[in-house]
């Protein structure tokens, strides 16, 4: 099965699919299966998708630093 990389949504923790007590956050970006759970709090805006090109980004200073 594919995989894809997300992450939670700001604020908002899920529950991985067969480990209920376990969740994936927003601190930290996770491999998952591409399965229909998945993807399905995906579409419901839980999930957010994390490619590469996006994790290689610095973040932005504050302005005036």
């Amino acid at each position: 099965m594919n995989t894809i990389r997300v992450k939670a949504a700001p604020g908002v923790k899920v529950p991985r699919e067969g480990a209920p007590r376990e969740y994936i956050t927003d601190a930290q970006a996770v491999d998952v299966p591409a399965s229909a759970y998945y993807l399905r709090r995906l579409d419901d805006g839980d999930l957010e998708r994390v490619t590469d090109a996006a994790q290689a980004l610095p973040k932005e200073a504050p302005d005036g630093q």
